[in-house]
């Protein structure tokens, strides 16, 4: 989670919503991404499907099994649909998102009876710390 905040703090340094991400796979970082919406003119840019593009490039396949994805901030409805047909294994994130979150508040679109595919999370890892720095850069820009 430390290399996703760094990850992070690089995006607000590009004047990006401050989101880290990266995938593991038997212990090694396969993909790893910072939010970048804005400087890619892509509303998908987000960091987690920035990270499933490469995990996916990287292992030849659009399925991700045995892969997990750590995150900065509860990832959204968007990240949600994609890590499921990513067939990841677990999603770790920091801060709980409680606007946009989609897998842990009050829309946890994993637990979906619609999937077959479940994907188990786990939140709150470095929590205060990944919601400072989204906070902080909020706090700026108003």
């Amino acid at each position: 989670m430390r290399r996703c905040l760094a990850l992070a703090q690089d995006a607000a340094a590009n004047g990006e919503v401050p989101v880290g991400a990266l995938i593991v796979r038997d212990n090694h970082v396969i993909a790893e991404a910072a939010n970048a919406q804005i400087g890619r003119c892509d509303p998908t840019a987000h960091a987690e499907i920035l990270c499933l593009r490469e995990a996916g490039l990287q292992s030849e396949n659009y399925r991700l099994p045995g892969c997990t994805l750590y995150t900065t901030i509860e990832p959204c409805l968007m990240c949600a649909g994609a890590i499921i047909h990513a067939r990841l294994a677990l999603v770790v994130f920091g801060a709980p998102e409680p606007r946009a979150g989609a897998v842990g508040g009050d829309i946890n679109y994993f637990e979906s009876m619609a999937h077959v595919h479940k994907v188990p999370t786990t939140g709150g890892v470095l929590a205060e710390e990944c919601r400072a720095l989204i906070q902080q850069f909020f706090r700026a820009r108003r």
